[in-house]
């Protein structure tokens, strides 16, 4: 019997193995995910072109900021007459400073009260299911598709009869409308990421759902809401149809002051420009502090429905 296991392992075929291909003289054999040098110098020429054509505005708004107001029509006096002076103008002698303060109030109030609002529905509709969960997640979608035109009017004549016009607290909720439809569909789109269990393990624990979704929830939620917070920011920041037809000049934000300096007959693009430069800092320095968490929170709620 031994020697019939010999001979039948002996007769058993040897496995297999893909033969090598040898390369040819004179090529070069690459790896899975390597490029060629010619496929490379394309890329970076590519990413160098497009990184020029985004970044070029900005510093071509910079640079006029730094000559006279005639800088925009003969480029070539910058060189010659560099300065502040336009900056000067615009933090000493205009009411920037002041449109400066309502777009800080009204930016920091949208951003914490639209992150509160749109993270508690998230939360609602990723964990629990009522009467009209499904129809409330389209009304969300449904509300951004109409443009600003249409609801000046209608948003208008609601915030007259709760005398909100002109103040701080009517603007806030205007830009809220905008903001929270869509801070809530992402956010429960990044609850529905975080697995079930941990809320069960806060209903053991003795919590309220109020305090899972406080304690448990919400500090494993930092890049969605760091997402959700710079959207809100910059809703409020950048606005300016709603901020110029709801505001008086005393209480105009900063992308609404800023059009005061243009006027029918000459429009001082010095001013312009350098005010431009500085209301882009703010906004700089957020994307800074949330930059880490952005591309996670932007892309952690496409992996689950």
């Amino acid at each position: 019997m031994s020697a019939t296991t010999e001979r039948g392992s002996a007769a058993a075929p040897a496995p297999h193995r893909p033969a090598r291909t040898a390369a040819a003289p004179g090529r070069t054999v690459r790896g899975r995910g390597e490029r060629g040098t010619g496929a490379s110098i394309a890329l970076h020429a590519t990413l160098l072109a497009a990184s020029a054509v985004a970044v070029f505005p900005v510093l071509w708004i910079v640079f006029i900021s730094l000559g006279p107001d005639t800088a925009w029509q003969q480029p070539g006096e910058v060189v010659h007459h560099l300065g502040l002076s336009n900056y000067r103008y615009v933090l000493l002698h205009s009411h920037f400073p002041h449109w400066m303060l309502n777009s800080v109030i009204v930016a920091a109030a949208t951003t914490a009260l639209g992150v509160l609002i749109a993270s508690s529905a998230g939360y609602a509709i990723s964990r629990m299911r009522f009467p009209g969960h499904r129809p409330l997640m389209w009304t969300f979608l449904l509300t951004q598709m109409f443009p600003v035109a249409v609801l000046i009017v209608p948003l208008y004549n609601l915030l007259g009869r709760l005398g909100l016009i002109d103040s701080y607290a009517g603007l806030i909720l205007v830009y809220c409308t905008i903001a929270v439809p869509f801070c809530a569909w992402m956010l429960k789109g990044y609850f529905d990421t975080i697995p079930r269990e941990i809320d069960e393990a806060g209903r053991v624990d003795g919590l309220t759902p109020i305090g899972t979704f406080w304690r448990l929830i919400l500090p494993l939620a930092r890049p969605g809401l760091a997402v959700t917070a710079f959207y809100s920011f910059l809703t409020a920041w950048g606005e300016v149809a709603y901020s110029s037809q709801f505001m008086s000049e005393n209480h105009y934000t900063l992308a609404a002051g800023i059009r005061t300096f243009a006027s029918d007959q000459r429009a001082n693009w010095g001013a312009m420009t350098a005010a431009s430069v500085v209301i882009a800092i703010p906004a700089a320095i957020v994307f800074l502090l949330v930059q880490k968490h952005l591309v996670t929170g932007l892309t952690a709620g496409g992996t689950k429905g």
